[in-house]
């Protein structure tokens, strides 16, 4: 079974769009592999380490990164007309706050020991983009976890802890190393990378030039 691992952080609006191409991909895949299967692997980016862990306000954030008002509004429109094409509507005016992440990449890790995180990411994505939840919420998170079918008190309890935020901080800094400086990164069958949200066609045709030699490999 061929790995695609996206490098992404929850805050990130491509990324979200960088959620929808790949599915996408393996749909076009499909049509002449039918028989085609695969994984995805979720790995941790921390677009702005420094965030709080009470998180900041998200427009002065966004205005004083970008220059202004005007570029911020130039970003949400380029972004919203992206999205579209996938089914994705943003609503960046429901967002009061801009989250630290860490809890949220420790809730995917988490799910991801246990199975397939795809519909979480997808609900943490919504959560942040489309309701204007704070995704660093412990509470939320474990309400996120249990729409998945998990216990929130269990997921609580671990988000309540540092479990894994070692491991999470160093496995960030090796993806840095690797020369993953933006997202969404897409790493296929370990070693083929492909920076951004790209067309669908592009990752399609990379998956199918994996296909042979993919057994195996892994990041």
């Amino acid at each position: 079974m061929l790995t695609i691992d996206i490098v992404a952080d929850i805050v990130c609006p491509w990324c979200f769009i960088g959620k929808r191409r790949p599915e996408t991909a393996v749909a076009l895949v499909r049509r002449t592999r039918p028989d085609f299967t695969c994984r995805t692997r979720w790995l941790p980016f921390f677009l702005n380490p420094d965030t709080p862990p009470e998180g900041e306000p998200y427009l002065p954030f966004l205005e004083h990164k970008f220059g202004g008002r005007a570029p911020v509004d130039a970003l949400f429109a380029r972004v919203r007309e992206a999205g579209r094409a996938y089914g994705i509507d943003y609503a960046f005016e429901k967002i009061p706050l801009r989250a630290n992440t860490l809890r949220a990449h420790r809730l995917i890790h988490w799910v991801q020991q246990r199975g397939d995180a795809d519909a979480l990411v997808e609900r943490l994505f919504v959560a942040q983009f489309q309701r204007g939840e704070y995704v660093g919420d412990i509470s939320l998170l474990a309400e996120i976890a249990a729409e998945s079918g998990y216990d929130a008190a269990e997921v609580a309890n671990y988000l309540a802890s540092a479990d894994d935020e070692a491991l999470l901080r160093t496995r960030e800094r090796q993806l840095r190393a690797m020369g993953v400086n933006m997202v969404p990164t897409f790493i296929v069958a370990g070693d083929r990378v492909i920076v951004g949200a790209e067309d669908p066609a592009v990752l399609a045709r990379c998956i199918i030039e994996s296909l042979p030699e993919a057994a195996g490999r892994q990041l």
